[in-house]
């Protein structure tokens, strides 16, 4: 889905041959792994010898004259120096909504999957030019599940900047497989985007912030809660621009959702239930990890059990070689050391826990996002994951989260539903007879006064029942409007000082740690009750290990 030239992440869309989305690849992922590097001297760059280094030749952060990116742009002195690490998924999207600006280096430990990403850049300007020339129609049942029209002129936007990252930048840009060599090596960086495997987005992160460097991280913000307070406290101290890529968050949409709850339109809100249908059919959970039969083991029946046994060996004996451009060191990176198979990369990392943080990783941040902000929820006091069957490497094929948010002031507590892997909450009786919940994700939100329905990112707010929303309308605007609901370009802006960022890190740790917290309650087996001043499970210790992982040795 675009909104404002931004492709939004929306994977139902290459499912259905008749769509509105302009940029089908990043439709259908978040983050591809960063950066490969085939020099094992390279690898042995520690993160305080690199930081050590890099920070006596920091200058302070400025915007200087930049190279002229065309006639009709921004002119040179006012551009920003921007520099990507993972560039083969949602990394190629925000390539594509900086070409804006001067990107001057990008870095990815697998150039073989990131180059043909690239690569694709002119079949999606055909493809998104013949749009242009025979705009398509929505079918009944895009136009049941809330697809927007066909927008010109936002992909005539689109088309300008893949055209200008493809002439522009791509044939002038130094290309890394190491984060750490780029930030040491190129002077000329302003700002890093971050759009790795989730274990990665802290480390890159603090890094390029330790050199004042502005940074954008994909979401979800961390893979630990405890590196989500790391990163914000961060923040705080280093005053960058931050911003984490959940795009919904800068939509007139989702500033709409909450003026609508914020202005009293539904009432008091106690209850929430939030959806999404991830994984079900993008990436692959629920599963063994790959190894071999036991020889000295009976040979495997067909129980449940043996079931399992033989899946994994199948996928062991499915094992290639790894692909030679791929740095599967720098893939690791923190997280511990496991050997590589297709099974895992590309983008198949989300589903297992070395390296994802699964469903509520992938879509919490487009979906408790405005829950959480409406009702200014802060951390929650209980938390219990109910599930699939779960190994502990692989997240389970379907997860149903509870929480329990204390009172605020005045307001009442709240208690939070999660629901993923085709798991949906009850119909709400007021929804009209013709219409469904949207299996692709939403919230609904229950108020003493009525309820709130909105799909993914906050898009489509109604009031629940119609009669409610015809009554109230449109709630008075209280919120700033970002300009093109142009979430990376807000960033930038913020970076140079013109205004604030849509989602800094002070807000999206909250936010991420909450999310996480499901996998934490996952982990643990039981409700844990949590004292989030302390950072804390009380009622279970073992629990407090979730919260935060040792890297690996060398990192």
């Amino acid at each position: 889905m675009i909104i404002g030239g931004v492709a939004l992440e929306n994977p139902e869309m290459t499912l259905k041959p008749n769509l509105t989305n302009e940029n089908v690849n990043a439709a259908t992922s978040n983050a591809t792994p960063a950066a490969a590097e085939s020099a094992p001297a390279k690898n042995k760059i520690s993160r305080r010898s690199f930081v050590a280094k890099a920070a006596t030749t920091a200058a302070v952060f400025t915007i200087a004259p930049r190279h002229v990116l065309g006639r009709g742009y921004t002119p040179p002195s006012d551009l920003l120096n921007v520099a990507g690490v993972g560039v083969g998924g949602m990394g190629h999207t925000n390539l594509v909504n900086l070409s804006d600006q001067n990107i001057v280096a990008i870095c990815d430990v697998d150039w073989g999957s990131a180059g043909k990403s690239l690569d694709r850049l002119g079949t999606e300007i055909e493809t998104a030019q013949k749009r242009l020339a025979n705009p398509p129609t929505l079918t009944p049942e895009q136009i049941a599940d809330g697809y927007p029209a066909f927008n010109a002129e936002r992909t005539k936007l689109r088309i300008e900047r893949m055209q200008r990252l493809k002439d522009v930048h791509l044939p002038k840009l130094k290309r890394y497989s190491d984060y750490r060599e780029m930030l040491d090596k190129q002077k000329d960086i302003d700002a890093i985007f971050v759009a790795t495997p989730d274990h990665m987005h802290a480390t890159i992160a603090l890094a390029a912030m330790d050199l004042k460097k502005a940074v954008y991280v994909q979401k979800p913000l961390t893979w630990s809660v405890a590196e989500a307070r790391q990163l914000s406290k961060r923040a705080q101290e280093t005053k960058v621009a931050t911003q984490m890529g959940n795009q919904g968050h800068s939509t007139d949409d989702a500033r709409t959702v909450i003026e609508y709850v914020q202005s009293g339109a539904i009432g008091e809100v106690r209850e929430v239930h939030i959806w999404t249908n991830r994984p079900l059919g993008f990436w692959p959970q629920g599963v063994p990890r790959p190894e071999p039969l036991n020889p000295s083991s009976p040979a495997p029946g067909w129980s449940g059990h043996d079931v399992n046994v033989r899946q994994a060996a199948s996928l062991y004996a499915e094992a290639t070689p790894m692909p030679p451009e791929l740095n599967w060191n720098l893939f690791l990176g923190v997280a511990p050391e496991v050997p590589y198979h297709p099974i895992y990369h590309p983008f198949n990392w989300r589903g297992w826990v070395d390296w994802g943080m699964g469903a509520i990783g992938d879509m919490g941040a487009h979906l408790i996002d405005h829950s959480m902000w409406a009702l200014d929820l802060g951390y929650p006091t209980s938390i219990e994951t109910i599930s699939t069957p779960f190994n502990g490497a692989s997240y389970p094929l379907a997860t149903q989260t509870f929480y329990e948010f204390p009172a605020r002031g005045s307001k009442p507590p709240v208690k939070m539903t999660w629901y993923d892997g085709g798991l949906l909450p009850p119909r709400p009786v007021e929804l009209p007879d013709n219409e469904q919940l949207n299996k692709g994700g939403g919230a609904l939100l229950v108020g003493t006064k009525g309820k709130l329905l909105h799909d993914t990112y906050g898009l489509r707010p109604r009031l629940l029942p119609a009669s409610l929303h015809a009554s109230v309308g449109k709630p008075p605007q209280k919120l700033p409007r970002i300009p093109g609901e142009d979430h990376e370009l807000n960033w930038v802006n913020a970076a140079k000082g013109t205004t604030q960022a849509s989602s800094p890190f002070e807000y999206a740790a909250k936010l991420t740690e909450v999310m996480l917290l499901g996998v934490v309650a996952l982990r643990a087996g039981r409700k844990i009750e949590y004292d989030g001043a302390a950072m804390r499970v009380t009622n279970l210790a073992a629990a407090n290990e979730f919260l935060q992982r040792t890297p690996r040795t060398g990192w």
